[in-house]
């Protein structure tokens, strides 16, 4: 069974990190403001992403650049830009949907994957992307028969990118789905004149309505009034259907989420996956997977169009759903190597024993750990105050000004969740 490609989503150098330590196999990021997440991650400069390439090369990670927004005549000396820089940078490919922004990486033979915006919904239509496609990112509302169907169809009939190789499959495994055909929502321009396929979604479909008759007055009876939020995609519990359609890479969303997002997804996919490989994919380890997975954000899971469904569930509220919820702490102040040590300036909230903390850095990306001794001014206490200066023993090293959040189960009151 070909091994199949985990690609993460990297909002910020944290979530770069944590992708990487939970075992990614390459990550998809945005540069500048031409990306469909340009307001909610962060967007890496031209200068940052050497950085960005050098720490992916170093642990073998290969890196994409999210160029997939629609382009007007003012955005194009940006976009040449992003490609030139990306090339000589040692980008491994973009991902793009503009005509221009193909046109242009063809031109100076830069590999480019076609962005999931494009619709790409029947094999016909595959055929015509493959001669700018090395790697095509299907339509989000097929189910795993159609997917099937075309992975079979591009090794029968031999169709092959740019490179020469056998175009690749690749599809949406978990995170945040849209009620708009691949994403292509108008809501927001309309609404308020930001578009989403300029990464300016404002998340109008999130909203609650009603809809009301004009003329009567009557109100039509939905089951809840979030009737264009659908919850997130997770295909975990029919992974094993998944890889068995010959797809070539599972990507995640999850760009605007957090880097303890990151790290939890990733991780529960890496090894998922190497479960499906060496054939010990259990329905016992896909309860316990479950179980990590809910603990991060989430507007409530489902299979999205995989199994034939012809809409995905839809969330009952707003807002996260997770089970888990952390609060800040403090910062790190420094990290004592030879004794493993680490000194928190706890300045928001008080921190106590026995408590699980989780810690985001640039560099460190993300490490959990609970606190199992702790010392204030020399003494052992069992709580800190507010605003105090503590060690406790850490394995694992951090650094200066890495955030220290605390874990705790979620209270959720009247939840349908």
């Amino acid at each position: 069974m070909p091994k199949i490609e985990l690609l993460a989503p990297v909002g910020s150098f944290a979530s770069l990190q944590a992708a990487i330590k939970a075992g990614c196999d390459s990550v998809y990021f945005g540069v500048h403001q031409l990306h469909m997440r340009a307001r909610s991650a962060h967007n890496f400069s031209l200068e940052e992403l050497t950085e960005v390439v050098k720490i992916c090369k170093k642990a073998k990670v290969k890196t994409h650049i999210t160029l997939n927004c629609l382009l007007y005549d003012h955005d194009l000396i940006l976009m040449r830009k992003i490609i030139d820089n990306a090339k000589s940078k040692g980008v491994d490919a973009l991902i793009v949907q503009d005509a221009a922004a193909i046109s242009y990486a063809q031109e100076i033979e830069m590999q480019i994957h076609g962005s999931t915006q494009l619709s790409i919904s029947n094999f016909e239509s595959l055929k015509f992307y493959a001669k700018y496609f090395d790697t095509i990112v299907l339509a989000r509302e097929l189910d795993l028969k159609t997917i099937k169907y075309i992975c079979n169809k591009i090794k029968e009939e031999q169709i092959k990118g740019p490179s020469g190789k056998l175009v690749k499959i690749e599809i949406f495994g978990h995170g945040a789905l849209c009620i708009a055909q691949s994403g292509r929502c108008q809501m927001s321009i309309l609404q308020a004149n930001a578009s989403a396929q300029r990464g300016a979604c404002l998340h109008e479909c999130r909203k609650k309505y009603r809809i009301i008759e004009d003329e009567t007055g009557k109100e039509l009876m939905m089951d809840n009034e979030f009737i264009m939020s659908p919850k997130d995609l997770c295909t975990l519990p029919f992974l094993d259907q998944v890889v068995d359609t010959g797809i070539s890479v599972l990507k995640i969303e999850g760009r605007g989420r957090s880097a303890d997002y990151v790290d939890t997804v990733i991780r529960v996919y890496r090894q998922a996956l190497d479960s499906i490989e060496q054939e010990k994919f259990s329905q016992h380890k896909v309860d316990k997977w479950m179980k990590e997975l809910e603990k991060v954000y989430n507007r409530g899971l489902c299979d999205g169009y995989y199994l034939g469904k012809p809409l995905p569930d839809f969330s009952c509220d707003s807002g996260n759903k997770s089970s888990e919820e952390k609060t800040y702490i403090g910062q790190i102040q420094h990290y004592y190597d030879k004794a493993k040590i680490a000194e928190i300036n706890v300045s928001a909230h008080s921190l106590a024993k026995g408590d699980r903390i989780v810690i985001i850095g640039n560099t460190t990306g993300v490490i959990y750990s609970q606190v199992e001794s702790m010392m204030e001014r020399d003494k052992f206490v069992e709580k800190s105050g507010k605003s105090s200066l503590i060690t406790i023993p850490l394995d694992k090293k951090v650094r200066h000004n890495d955030k220290v959040y605390v874990v705790r189960e979620r209270k959720i009151l009247n939840s349908k969740f």
